[in-house]
């Protein structure tokens, strides 16, 4: 087949692809990431080629180790690619993945390197790698290859720290992570295989906020819980990269169990700042719909179920509102009004609300360009919404590397979006 029609099966395959096009800033982005990784599928789908025409001979020649190529692709040039070959009839066997002179793949691995990257099983990745490269590659020699690329994105997403930032957001996001237990079992056809099981795991992240509110995603780590020796173990390990611990000013956050304490060991000069969006929310469960209106404001009556959903209308309108007084010494007054409005029919949601209700202020402590961004989870929130879709379509993670590559993925498509790549070592 022409490189041109496997370009075409390219653009066939990346417009019923989750992304359909890579954007330029991303391409770049992955460029120095992948070269290697393109020599390694280039090298070992040669020989798997090799391999398939050595068994349809019938002389079976014998291997002849290997000779060197020059080969351009759209990522740069591969120098001394080792191409496999026969002590006789090289010259005649079939040349599938590159002509015999061919020294330009410009374009043909683009795609089959960005499938590395998003973590795609190995089943997926022989099917795609099939139509790209026109070989089936074996499950050990794929191995062999995503298990480099693994330690690649386990190095970017580990690397150094050199700029702190001002303020951190953390969250959490629950997923399902396939393990391997110490049981065994015997299959239909009688063969012992050890069991596995898919249990809940946390992926914890956290987003860094400059001072100028230009935002990226610093760290993410799979913990079993979100308590205090996660949270503990998440700072620990921005600390071994780099963070200077006294220029974190803010922690963003959810009411999660434990990062106070944590923060309190790592980061012991940074204020918490709670989420508001998750302080309003939390109100809803404790409603007791008492004393419910019986029409609304035009005077059109209400069902019980209307009369409900205009409560908690009313009630989260005038919560948020308390958050957009002018500085802090406003916000209190705002506060005992709605108190005063609400407490008699709503004594628990109002109670549920002001517990704890100081640390959502501090945001109130900052520069006010900043607000938006520092006084809720939001932004990280919006990555979790991404992420969670793509999860659901794979249901159970095969491994805790799978997870982490696809919130990689999600990472790199959002920074390339806003050419963000604001990764944690520039400063």
């Amino acid at each position: 087949m022409q490189i041109a029609k496997r370009e075409a099966q390219i653009l066939r395959i990346q417009a019923a692809s989750f992304h359909p096009q890579m954007s330029a800033t991303l391409a770049q982005k992955i460029r120095a990431q992948v070269i290697s990784t393109v020599r390694q599928t280039l090298e070992l789908a040669l020989i798997e080629e090799l391999l398939a025409a050595r068994a349809q001979l019938p002389t079976s020649p014998r291997r002849s180790g290997y000779y060197s190529r020059i080969v351009n692709t759209q990522y740069g040039q591969i120098v001394d690619l080792r191409v496999p070959k026969l002590r006789s009839g090289n010259k005649e066997r079939v040349w599938q993945i590159l002509e015999r002179h061919e020294k330009n793949v410009v374009g043909l691995l683009a795609y089959a390197s960005y499938l590395y990257v998003m973590g795609l099983s190995l089943r997926d990745l022989q099917m795609a790698l099939y139509f790209l490269l026109g070989t089936v590659l074996s499950t050990t020699a794929i191995n062999r290859v995503t298990l480099k690329v693994q330690k690649r994105l386990d190095a970017e997403r580990l690397c150094p720290i050199t700029s702190t930032p001002q303020v951190l957001i953390v969250d959490g996001v629950w997923v399902k992570v396939q393990y391997t237990l110490d049981e065994f079992m015997i299959d239909q056809a009688g063969h012992k295989r050890q069991q596995r099981q898919a249990q809940d795991r946390v992926l914890l992240a956290v987003m860094a906020v400059r001072a100028d509110g230009s935002h990226y995603i610093l760290h993410y780590e799979i913990a079993e819980n979100e308590d205090e020796a996660a949270w503990k173990t998440l700072l620990g390990q921005l600390l071994e990269r780099g963070l200077n611990p006294s220029a974190v000013q803010l922690v963003v956050s959810d009411g999660t169990p434990g990062l106070l304490a944590a923060m309190a060991e790592h980061l012991p000069q940074a204020q918490q700042q709670r989420c508001i969006t998750h302080k309003v929310r939390g109100m809803r469960r404790y409603l007791a719909y008492q004393d419910l209106p019986e029409t609304d404001a035009t005077g059109q009556r209400l069902t019980a179920k209307q009369a409900r959903q205009q409560r908690w209308r009313q009630l989260k309108k005038e919560a948020y509102a308390i958050y957009e007084a002018p500085s802090l010494a406003a916000a209190p007054v705002q506060l005992q009004e709605f108190v005063k409005r609400w407490q008699s029919v709503e004594p628990q949601a109002l109670h549920a609300f002001q517990w704890g209700l100081q640390r959502t202020f501090t945001f109130y402590n900052f520069d006010k360009k900043l607000y938006p961004a520092i006084r809720t989870t939001n932004l990280l929130e919006r990555f979790f919404r991404v992420f969670r879709t793509k999860a659901d379509e794979i249901g159970a993670f095969p491994n805790e590397t799978s997870c982490l590559t696809l919130f990689l993925v999600v990472v790199n498509f959002d920074h390339a979006k806003h050419d963000r790549f604001l990764v944690a070592n520039t400063s």
